[in-house]
């Protein structure tokens, strides 16, 4: 297997002829290389293992030893790993799971179908989990082995929680807040008012899509002694409702979501606190930003029990960190301001507090993200972490001596662990493979779980030392023997010297005798890089079938997708697509002066953010035959507000950068053929996209290709769902490429 990472230099026509031979994965074997087909890539019942990954799900232990947790078809078992000698014992069979359980209230077929999903809420120490199962909350204390059923009532509970005591858990049921006790469990309501439209420790969609974090809707937040809890009250009655219609039935079903476009009235937020003794009483933070819509993006406590809250305005050009000593709710100060002058302030997360009262904080005043030390009371240390790279803090060793970070540091496209001293000296590098490491610490920070694959080599999971040494391989994938393409990474400038990152995969057997049609595939998002040496199943089996076929596969980050700081994504503001573009058409220069690229035979796609560049692209510039649009944004006026109003300002405040960046405005000046994806339940970039474009291709009578669907959200979801997409996407590639 071999990695190349080539100069600004175009590699010669000969010395390109000379490596291409090389292939991932290469293999001397009694059989022939393979190839991937699309069935064996997405057929539900004829896919094929072109890569095994083994599951590996293990969780570190307030004693320093590891949980694991094993399925295997359907049956879990619970194992406690001494990561000294990797010795497994039992905690809790799956048979005996399954009985104290039962014993508990749970019916057995319901249970195993919910332990099957190992969605587990993990007690402080992991010694105990919640689990829930028929719409009820169940206790499984690993311990004592036993269970204990801790809510009675009907209806959904959601993001169940640990008390930091230990003695209740706070749940969601409805719209409101709840407790129940472990000792004697009942269910105690510590909100009441919730309904369609008030939202009381529950986060709306906006809030969880585009602040909170995809997939989570708790926005409540324990003190730490466990005898209260802060909560986020958000009040959409001012937000428009968008209607979602599923017609796969006889009848049609309707899902209305509150859903504020770009300029719409937001949800209002209100932060309170309400004791767990004194239920249905909150506290409520007053109006601290009179006159102004402001957004509470961070909720937490300090280690002696004070209330954190951040807020940014509407906008978000600015962000308070504020501190409201000993949680009285109409006394704050701000302990820090973060302000953006000429594009916006990304939200951060809460200061991580030491044992003498100083705290670490994250920050991208350079341009980078940074971690920074302060005192008590707001005033700067030291800076932690500096340099033209971004640090991600990990976490800091009990005796507050050492910070750990993973960072891009090395290069741009990868990703290591770090380790630094807190006053910013001795930085230590402590992966050193190839590719990109994903670390978690054990809680003293003496060893590591570290894993790492890169764009040629499945993920392999390693136990480390605090040192980066090896200590033991936990699990390794394999692959099969393929006939892979050549992946080659590449650092190619813009006209005003910027270097991008981009990813080559080329067919076997690449010959000068031909020039070879190109698969570009592109997101180009703020901040969201596609070109990162990993691997992504599904990803890289997709480019790897197109390379078998003939087609060179093309990834291109322009420098706002880059992973190189925040300041890289600054110049795209309040002019979305224009500078993306133009960053896509430079990569395309450089793409054709390499002699192997047929450049009439281009083919641009893209999902989400991806899907509004390529539809921008086709409808801006000439350069691409063909465009895939999936599930694009066509119009930044009907995007969410957050999202949008970050990057572009509100509508009012900026007409002419919204019209300039419109895909439905340009429709008229379509090139090329393009073919249009979109699922009908699409919660997050609204059918409504699609349709109001296609709207403007039939107006203009510009021709295009469409495909629905039904049921499917902003990810087409369903096996065969997914088979479809794949195949109508090869099939316009063929026919029109």
């Amino acid at each position: 297997m071999r990695f190349y990472l080539l100069n600004l230099k175009s590699l010669s026509l000969v010395s390109f002829i000379l490596i291409q031979n090389i292939h991932l994965g290469a293999q001397v074997g009694p059989k022939e290389p393979g190839v991937i087909t699309l069935n064996g890539l997405t057929h539900p019942t004829q896919k094929k293992d072109y890569v095994t990954i083994p599951a590996v799900r293990l969780e570190w232990m307030s004693d320093g030893a590891l949980v694991e947790t094993q399925i295997e078809k359907g049956a879990v078992t619970l194992l406690k790993v001494n990561p000294s000698n990797w010795i497994k014992t039992s905690l809790l069979p799956s048979d005996l799971l399954i009985q104290v359980l039962i014993k508990a209230g749970a019916n057995e077929a319901s249970a195993k179908k919910s332990l099957a999903r190992a969605q587990f809420t993990w007690d402080q120490d992991r010694n105990g989990f919640l689990i829930v199962i028929d719409e009820n909350i169940f206790y499984v204390d690993l311990l004592q082995l036993m269970a204990k059923q801790l809510t009675f009532s009907a209806g959904p509970k959601d993001e169940p929680s640990f008390s930091p005591s230990g003695k209740h858990i706070a749940f969601l049921k409805g719209n409101d807040l709840y407790i129940s006790s472990m000792e004697n469990p009942k269910e105690t309501a510590l909100t009441s008012g919730g309904s369609k439209t008030i939202f009381n420790g529950r986060l709306d969609w906006v809030y969880m899509e585009e602040l909170y974090g995809r997939g989570s809707v708790k926005g409540y937040w324990w003190n730490p002694d466990g005898t209260s809890i802060a909560y986020l009250s958000l009040d959409e009655t001012q937000v428009p409702t968008y209607t979602l219609t599923d017609d796969r039935g006889l009848r049609q079903i309707k899902k209305e979501t509150r859903y504020p476009q770009a300029g719409d009235p937001n949800p209002i937020v209100k932060l309170g606190l309400v004791k767990i003794d004194q239920p249905l009483v909150t506290q409520w933070v007053s109006d601290l930003y009179p006159n102004q819509e402001i957004l509470i993006v961070q909720v937490g406590f300090t280690p002696n029990g004070d209330l954190l809250a951040s807020y940014q305005n509407r906008t978000q050009t600015w962000l308070d960190l504020r501190l409201f000593p000993k949680s009285i709710v109409d006394q704050s100060l701000v302990l820090l301001r973060e302000e953006s002058k000429a594009s916006w302030q990304e939200r951060l997360p809460l200061p991580v507090f030491l044992g003498d009262g100083s705290f670490l904080w994250e920050s991208d005043r350079t341009g980078f993200r940074h971690i920074y030390r302060y005192t008590a009371n707001g005033q700067l240390i030291n800076a932690v972490t500096k340099g033209e790279w971004s640090a991600d803090f990990q976490g800091v060793n009990p005796s507050a001596t050492k910070v750990y970070f993973s960072s891009s540091e090395r290069i741009s496209t990868g990703q290591d662990a770090y380790s630094i001293d807190i006053d910013g000296s001795n930085k230590k590098r402590l992966t050193h493979e190839r590719g990109f490491h994903v670390t978690r610490w054990n809680p003293e920070f003496t060893l590591f779980i570290d894993q790492w694959s890169h764009a040629e080599t499945v993920p392999k999971v390693v136990l480390k030392n605090e040192k980066g040494e090896a200590l033991r391989t936990i699990s390794e994938g394999t692959m099969t023997n393929i006939k892979w393409g050549t992946v080659r990474f590449q650092q190619v400038p813009t006209r005003d010297g910027f270097l991008m990152e981009t990813m080559l995969v080329l067919p076997p057997n690449m010959t000068r005798k031909k020039k070879y049609p190109v698969f570009q595939h592109v997101y180009g998002g703020p901040n969201a890089p596609q070109v990162l040496d990993r691997w992504n199943s599904s990803q890289m089996l997709w480019f790897h079938f197109l390379a078998q076929q003939g087609y060179i596969v093309w990834v291109c980050d322009n420098r706002s997708a880059t992973n190189k700081g925040v300041q890289s994504a600054y110049p795209i503001y309040r002019n979305m697509g224009f500078l993306e573009l133009q960053d896509q058409l430079d990569g395309l220069r450089w793409l054709e002066q390499q002699g192997f690229a047929d450049m009439g035979r281009i083919a641009l796609e893209g999902w989400s953010y991806g899907g509004y560049l390529t539809a921008f692209a086709l409808t801006h510039s000439s350069a691409w035959k063909i465009g895939i649009v999936g599930a694009p944004v066509t119009d930044w006026h009907y995007y969410d507000s957050i999202y949008t109003e970050r990057y572009m300002g509100l509508p009012q405040e900026n007409p002419k950068g919204y019209e300039a960046s419109s895909v439905i405005k340009s429709a008229s000046n379509l090139n090329g053929k393009v073919l249009i994806l979109h699922g009908t339940m699409d919660d997050n970039v609204h059918p409504i996209n699609s349709i109001a474009f296609i709207n403007k291709l039939q107006e203009f009578n510009k021709p295009y290709d469409f495909q629905i669907y039904p049921g499917s959200d902003h990810g087409v979801r369903f096996p065969n769902q997914i088979h479809s997409k794949q195949m109508k996407i090869w099939s316009f590639i063929q026919s029109n490429l």
